[in-house]
């Protein structure tokens, strides 16, 4: 709850004491994510040989293989997607829940002076929300990032061995916004930090001032309690408007540049086709890729 304890939290023992002692599980889950994304990857490169094969040539054979092989597919994705969600979210729950005790038997032993200083109701909101976090960590969100990365790597070779003129067109907008997006981060990053403090104190004192009414009416202190609150509200409504001010600015500059992206896309691949540089199904395959 101190700034010194934060200072004593490093990269090294949060791996130390969450991720490695859960390591088998984690292992699994990198495995089953890999599975996951090559099967989603079957479908666009079967567009390909759709266009290209099946329907330019009428081959029906190729077209019942094909639908054998996206059919499987889409077998293996469900069931990874399952043993993920049954595997590692039901992990993380359960180490939230073992870190959600340790913090309260941790604060039940601090001295008195501490909880002179800090108000009750948001202890109790910084004990129930501030573990949430771990989910990240060995929850479905490392998989998933190690997931993300090992699919956009395979899909810019793809790209590449498709049409490296498009795929370099590509890259400069995609590069353009995730340039913004690093900086938007980490301006909105300490929005969000921001807000879980003010809503623990907004929260912590609506339940003290619930719990103790009677002594408020007592002392005639409810207009007092009524501004305290709405100036508490406030602060959470200013911060929320800054966050979602600063979300729909990058939202609209990933519109704006992907959509710049899929201009050009659009304009190079009918250009290459109509040169016989690239065939329809290697455009569709391409433009399929792109949204991995």
């Amino acid at each position: 709850m101190t700034s010194k304890s934060k200072s004593n939290v490093t990269i090294g023992h949060v791996f130390k004491t969450l991720i490695w002692p859960r390591k088998n599980i984690l292992l699994v889950g990198l495995v089953l994510i890999i599975i996951s994304r090559l099967s989603s990857l079957v479908l666009p490169g079967a567009s390909k040989y759709l266009m290209d094969d099946v329907i330019a040539k009428g081959n029906i054979e190729m077209l019942k293989t094909l639908l054998m092989v996206v059919g499987a597919a889409i077998i293996v994705q469900a069931i990874t997607s399952f043993l993920l969600t049954k595997l590692l979210s039901v992990e993380a729950q359960r180490l939230i829940a073992i870190l959600r005790a340790q913090l309260q038997k941790q604060i039940l032993s601090l001295p008195i002076r501490f909880f002179d200083n800090n108000k009750s109701g948001a202890l109790v909101s910084r004990i129930m929300s501030d573990v949430e976090g771990v989910r990240n960590l060995v929850g479905t969100g490392l998989v998933q990032l190690f997931g993300g990365i090992l699919t956009a790597v395979i899909s810019l070779v793809l790209l590449i061995n498709i049409s490296p003129k498009m795929t370099l067109y590509t890259l400069v907008p995609v590069a353009i916004f995730g340039f913004v997006s690093l900086k938007a981060f980490g301006y909105i990053r300490p929005i969000f930090r921001e807000r879980r403090v003010i809503n623990a104190e907004v929260t912590g004192r609506l339940t003290e001032t619930l719990g103790g009414v009677r002594v408020i009416k007592g002392f005639n202190a409810e207009p007092q309690e009524v501004k305290t609150f709405e100036a508490g509200v406030d602060r959470l409504f200013q911060n929320v408007k800054k966050s979602l001010t600063s979300t729909s600015l990058l939202t609209s500059s990933a519109t704006f540049l992907l959509g710049i992206a899929s201009t050009g896309i659009m304009g190079i691949g009918g250009y290459m086709i109509v040169d016989g540089q690239l065939t329809i199904g290697e455009f569709l395959s391409f433009t399929l890729y792109l949204g991995f």
